[in-house]
């Protein structure tokens, strides 16, 4: 990002053409594999920065565009870890209705002796046993680290769209990325100093 906007910066948005029209052919974004393999972050910085070369350069209104897209693609990435939330709240009334079904099978024989009329309700206990294990010990931790995952390639995408609209307000290049820094989550934040030693290694 610091590479992007620097150039549009002393060369002009028109400089941009060469790498974001086919980034994987660009040099500036061959020296960063894991953007190029991430087709949804190269996507939206090659998609925003096209329109800023198409003269659509209103802060507000790319602003606006970028929020929305986020946030449509958030929730539909979100789709699966709400179908897994929504088994794992079903699975324990499912766990009941195993057990239900054999407490009436179980009463069906009610003139059988005890040791088997103890198996058979020790079976039906059984289905409730599931239901409560499938739901909080699998498919409820899997949901929610589904949900982790998402939210946290959106706070990524999060720090693509600061950088970007920081840069269409006329800020210098550090600033911009400064910007993109604040969104870093805490435990990732680099420091201000590492930042810039990160920064005077782009070679452009």
């Amino acid at each position: 990002m610091y590479f992007l906007v620097r150039l549009a910066s002393t060369k002009g948005n028109m400089a941009l053409e060469a790498h974001i029209e086919k980034p994987a052919e660009s040099p500036a974004f061959q020296k960063f594999p894991k953007i190029v393999a991430n087709h949804h972050a190269c996507g939206l910085i090659c998609d925003y920065l096209r329109m800023v070369g198409m003269n659509a350069d209103d802060p507000n209104q790319i602003e606006d565009v970028m929020a929305r897209e986020l946030k449509k693609t958030l929730n539909e990435e979100l789709h699966p870890a709400h179908a897994l939330q929504t088994m794992a709240d079903g699975l324990p009334a499912l766990g009941i209705v195993a057990a239900v079904l054999g407490v009436i099978k179980t009463m069906s024989h009610i003139d059988q002796p005890p040791a088997v009329l103890g198996a058979m309700i020790g079976g039906a206990l059984t289905g409730t046993f599931l239901g409560i294990l499938l739901a909080y010990g699998m498919f409820a931790p899997f949901a929610s680290r589904l949900k982790g995952v998402v939210d946290e390639e959106s706070q990524f995408m999060e720090v693509i769209r600061a950088v970007i609209v920081t840069h269409l307000h006329g800020n210098a290049p550090q600033v911009s990325i400064e910007s993109g820094r604040k969104m870093v989550p805490n435990e990732h934040m680099p420091t201000f100093a590492e930042m810039e030693e990160a920064i005077q290694n782009v070679q452009m």
